[in-house]
C-alpha cells in the first residue's frame, strides 16, 4: 500500500515529495509533517484489522506508518511499543479522582518512550540505504537508537553532553554505538550532530528535526485510542480523555497529537483528547510561549534535574504549543522538588520513573490543585522512562537507607 505521499511544512504549508531526504523546511526551517494517503488507507484498512492483529508492538499499526515492514523479527526492534496501562487506585483516592490511569513507557526495550521513534527511524534508515544513523541525545533517544540499530546490525553514532547520567551512557556503549561525549550542552551536541551528518552523509535521527521521529511517537496515541475503546468510562462521545505528558524538545507531545489527528482524518476517532504538556520551571520555553499566547519560541538557559527534558531551544516547539492549544489542553510548570516528590509517589505504587517521566504526574498533581482537572475527568498520565536511567535522582527522591550493625537491637531502632 502506497500510503506515504510526502511532507508538508508546519509553518508555511509548502509540500515536498517522498523522494526528498529532508529534515526541516528549506524555506523557513519549520518542522515537516508526514502526509499520509488517508483515502488509500481507508480503502485497504478498517479499525478491526488493527484491533485483531496478533502483533504485540507498535508494528501492529504498520498500515498507518510511512515506512515498510522493517523485518528484524524476534529482535528488540519488534518489541517497541504496546506498553501497559495501570489504574492506581491509591493515587486516585489521594487526589479525589474517579478515573486515573498511567501508561508506563519504561517497559519499552531500552526503557523509554524514545524506542518508538528510533524503531521507525531505523526502518527508514534501512529503506533509504543509509550506511550510518546518528543522533544527539541526553541519553534516552541515544539509547533507543543504539538499541534499535543494534537489533538489526545498523551502525549508529551518538553525540551526548558529557553531563548525561552514567547509566544512560552505559546503555549507549553496551549497545555498540560509537559514543562521542560533547563538552557542552544538549543543544550544542544537537547542532554538531547536524554538521557531522552533512559532512559524512549520515542519516540524522535528531528529535524534532527528523520528521519520522514524530511518526514513531504517534503510535502511543494509537495505543491509547485502542485501549480507550474498551473503557466504559470513555464510551460517551461527550467524555474527553485528559492526557498528561512531559515536554522537553516538544516532539513527544506533537507526535501524540499527530496520531490523534491521523485517527480523526480517518474518521476512526470521535473525540480528540485534551493534551496537557508539563515542563520543568527551569526548562520552560514551550510553556512560556503557550502562556504568552504565541508560537514564538524564545530560548532559555535550561536548569532542571530532569535531564531528558532539559532543553534551551526546543526543536519542535511550535507543534508542541499547538498540541495543547488545538485540543483544549494547557501547559503546566512544575519545580524540581515537585518532580522528586512525584518520583517517590509513583514508586509507592510500583512504577519507577526517571525525573522526566515523573514530571507528567507532578503536572497532574498541580492541575488538580488548580482545579484544571475535576474529580470525574478521566486522566491518563504517561511515564516516559525508567528510574534506572538516573539513579542519582532516584536516591534524592527516596533518601538514603540506614546502615546498621548486624544485631536485632539495631533492627528495632530503625524499623518503621
Amino acid at each position: 500500500m502506497n500510503k506515504f505521499l510526502g511532507y508538508q511544512c508546519s509553518l508555511c504549508q509548502e509540500q515536498y515529495t517522498t523522494q526528498d531526504i529532508i529534515y526541516t523546511c528549506p524555506k523557513d526551517g519549520g518542522n515537516l509533517d508526514v502526509i499520509l494517503d488517508y483515502v488509500e488507507i481507508q480503502k485497504k484498512c478498517v479499525p478491526d484489522d488493527l484491533l485483531t492483529s496478533v502483533e504485540q508492538s507498535l508494528w501492529r499499526y504498520l498500515s498507518l506508518l510511512p515506512v515498510n515492514d522493517p523485518g528484524g523479527m524476534a529482535t528488540p526492534l519488534r518489541a517497541a511499543g504496546h506498553t501497559p496501562v495501570f489504574q492506581p487506585s491509591r493515587l486516585s483516592d489521594q487526589h479525589g479522582l474517579h478515573h486515573l490511569w498511567i501508561k508506563d513507557e519504561s517497559r519499552n526495550p531500552t526503557a523509554s518512550f524514545k524506542d518508538r521513534a528510533s524503531a521507525v527511524v531505523v526502518a527508514r534508515t534501512r529503506e533509504i540505504g543509509a550506511q550510518v544513523v546518528v543522533t544527539a541525545s541526553t541519553g534516552n533517544a541515544g539509547a533507543a537508537l543504539a538499541g534499535m540499530a543494534a537489533a538489526v546490525g545498523q551502525p549508529a553514532v551518538i553525540f551526548a553532553p558529557r553531563t548525561a547520567p552514567p547509566a544512560k551512557v552505559a546503555q549507549l556503549l553496551i549497545f555498540g554505538a560509537q559514543v562521542i561525549l560533547v563538552d557542552g550542552t544538549y543543544d550544542e551536541a544537537f547542532d554538531l550532530t547536524i554538521l557531522a551528518a552533512q559532512e559524512f552523509g549520515w542519516y540524522c535521527r535528531n528529535t524534532g528535526y527528523n520528521p519520522f521521529t514524530a511518526e514513531g511517537k504517534k503510535t502511543a496515541a494509537f495505543e491509547i485510542w485502542e485501549w480507550s475503546r474498551s473503557q466504559p468510562q470513555l464510551s460517551s462521545q461527550k467524555i474527553r480523555l485528559n492526557i498528561f505528558v512531559s515536554v522537553g524538545d516538544g516532539n513527544i507531545i506533537s507526535g501524540i497529537h499527530k496520531g490523534f489527528k491521523d485517527l480523526l482524518a480517518l474518521e476512526w476517532l470521535d473525540t480528540m483528547p485534551r493534551i496537557f504538556g508539563i515542563q520543568a520551571e527551569g526548562s520552560a520555553a514551550i510553556a512560556n510561549a503557550f502562556i504568552a499566547g504565541t508560537e514564538t519560541i524564545i530560548p532559555v538557559s535550561a536548569t532542571t534535574l530532569a535531564d531528558s527534558i532539559s532543553v534551551d531551544l526546543p526543536r519542535d516547539g511550535v507543534r508542541a504549543v499547538r498540541a495543547a492549544r488545538e485540543t483544549g489542553g494547557s501547559y503546566i510548570l512544575v519545580r524540581d522538588h515537585e518532580i522528586l516528590s512525584a518520583i517517590a509517589d509513583l514508586g509507592k505504587i510500583g512504577i519507577f520513573a526517571e525525573p522526566a517521566g515523573a514530571t507528567s504526574y507532578a503536572g497532574l498533581v498541580k492541575a488538580v490543585q488548580q482545579d484544571l482537572i475535576q474529580p470525574d475527568d478521566p486522566v491518563l498520565v504517561i511515564n516516559t522512562g525508567s528510574g534506572l536511567k538516573d539513579v542519582k535522582a532516584a536516591m534524592q527522591a527516596a533518601g538514603e537507607a540506614p546502615i546498621i550493625e548486624p544485631t536485632l537491637e539495631a533492627v528495632k531502632r530503625v524499623i518503621k
